[in-house]
């Protein structure tokens, strides 16, 4: 539990001869993106907020745009991803261990130590504008540690300070790569079995991790096109047809995102979707009739498939256990009142089974595939977790292969290249009574033009690869 943090008495200039009245001492205040980017990252301290959710409301909060927002986004962002690189080097620059640090201390020296380190910042003004936020948020006590251990931060580079806090590669591998692109070792080591391969490869990946991704908008079709989202300054994505990158600005104030026509997901989640909806199944008298999303929060492949879906005058079926996560999904699809939404749990089918043409299963994961986008999900996560969401998983699994119809197709997703998350839970789901009369089809038939797609039959997206976030995908069809 974070110990609360007592503010510094503010002191009082002596009164001068001739009886002049003392003045208060004000102390000066933070500059507004420094003290948002702090006020953010208390957050995820405290509360396990998620830094892309808290960030834009905050910002608009306070009424900040322009450079100041910019700042306080890249410190924010910035921070939580190499929070694991400064912590090795501020734990040489403090007299006690660096756990024992209070959390809103060791928040604004990792600030301070990502503006002295991976910015363009000049050095004088990292350190006194970060001192001035010490003062302003922990009192001047504190600031003046916060001073000094900066000061030893500063006096050198980030390479020459990796080069002393950074195991040797050939005497520990995992521990040097997880200092030096601030991953946990086991995520090192998970995200690594996973890809295979050497060094160059695991360095591309984690490297890919710690960049900023692109936004990414879907033109849902029949709602909205590429050219209006072009017409609004996005440019044309990369692997998916109905793809448009947003170099820059608010996807919100485009119209057709505002309205739910479009929407901002990532590549890697439209082309998955999209894979559903292409793949072939087995006709039957008076064509395809309902689809199934099981796992359908927050909506944003919901919202495609209900696109497609309409186009095709099937009706969609999402569901969803969380109340909250749950709206998300009704704001994404229900504008057409052939799909419906429920809120219920997917491992406990209300439905008739076996009637659905397309089922897709994209299950609770540790989401080692999006640590681009969530950072801080790299610092919560523990090897335990994957464990226990394997039950889930397997369960999910075993519920969409029951909902599918003979000749119909399952996808099974995760945002998690894991192999515990993956081709693990598939093929011991396939093992049981519930896999009986499934086959694997090739799902990278699937992805016309992208490369780098492996040995099949199902697919693992890279970041570092194909620029998504790391989604697998394995396509089930029922046989029998």
């Amino acid at each position: 539990m974070t110990r609360p943090v007592t503010p510094g008495r503010s002191p009082r200039s002596p009164g001068g001869s001739g009886g002049k009245a003392s003045r208060t001492y004000r102390r000066p205040k933070p500059d507004a993106a420094r003290r948002a980017a702090f006020d953010v990252l208390r957050a995820v301290d405290e509360r396990d907020a998620y830094a892309n959710l808290v960030l834009p409301g905050l910002l608009r909060d306070r009424r900040m745009t322009g450079r100041d927002a910019a700042l306080a986004t890249e410190l924010v962002h910035g921070t939580l991803r190499r929070q694991g690189t400064y912590d090795a080097i501020l734990d040489r620059c403090v007299d006690r261990p660096i756990g024992e640090v209070d959390p809103p201390v060791l928040d604004v020296l990792c600030l301070g130590a990502h503006q002295l380190l991976s910015t363009r910042i000049p050095t004088h003004a990292a350190v006194s504008a970060t001192v001035e936020l010490a003062r302003g948020v922990l009192g001047d006590g504190r600031a003046k540690f916060v001073n000094a251990v900066l000061r030893k931060v500063s006096a050198r580079d980030l390479g020459e300070w990796l080069d002393e806090v950074a195991p040797p590669y050939d005497e520990d591998a995992e521990g040097h790569l997880s200092v030096v692109h601030s991953h946990p070792r086991w995520v090192v080591g998970a995200l690594w079995d996973a890809l295979g391969g050497g060094r160059e490869g695991i360095e591309a990946l984690l490297a890919a991790d710690n960049e900023p991704p692109a936004v990414t908008l879907v033109a849902r079709p029949g709602r909205s096109t590429l050219d209006e989202l072009y017409a609004a300054g996005a440019e044309p994505g990369r692997w998916s047809p109905l793809a448009a990158v947003l170099p820059e600005g608010d996807p919100g104030a485009i119209a057709a995102v505002r309205d739910g026509r479009a929407g901002v997901q990532d590549e890697g989640s439209q082309l998955v979707a999209q894979a559903l909806a292409e793949a072939p199944v087995a006709p039957v008298d008076g064509g395809e009739r309902r689809w199934l999303d099981l796992c359908a929060g927050p909506g944003g492949k919901a919202g495609l498939l209900a696109a497609i879906a309409t186009q095709r005058d099937v009706s969609l079926l999402a569901v969803e256990r969380r109340h909250h996560r749950a709206r998300l999904v009704r704001n994404a699809i229900g504008w057409n009142t052939n799909h419906q939404v429920v809120t219920a749990d997917g491992t406990q089918p209300a439905w008739e089974p076996g009637v659905f043409d397309r089922v897709i299963a994209d299950v609770p994961c540790s989401g080692l595939g999006a640590l681009r986008r969530r950072p801080e999900s790299r610092w919560r996560r523990r090897p335990e977790d994957i464990a226990e969401l394997g039950p889930l998983q397997r369960q999910l699994l075993g519920t969409a292969l029951g909902a599918v119809r003979p000749g119909g197709v399952v996808a099974y997703v995760t945002c998690s290249p894991h192999k515990a998350e993956t081709r693990a839970v598939v093929d011991d789901v396939l093992a049981t009574e519930a896999g009986e009369g499934f086959e694997l089809v090739d799902a990278r038939e699937l992805f016309p033009g992208v490369t780098d797609l492996g040995a099949g039959p199902d697919v693992q997206l890279w970041p570092h690869l194909h620029g998504t976030d790391a989604m697998y995908l394995a396509l089930l069809r029922r046989t029998v």
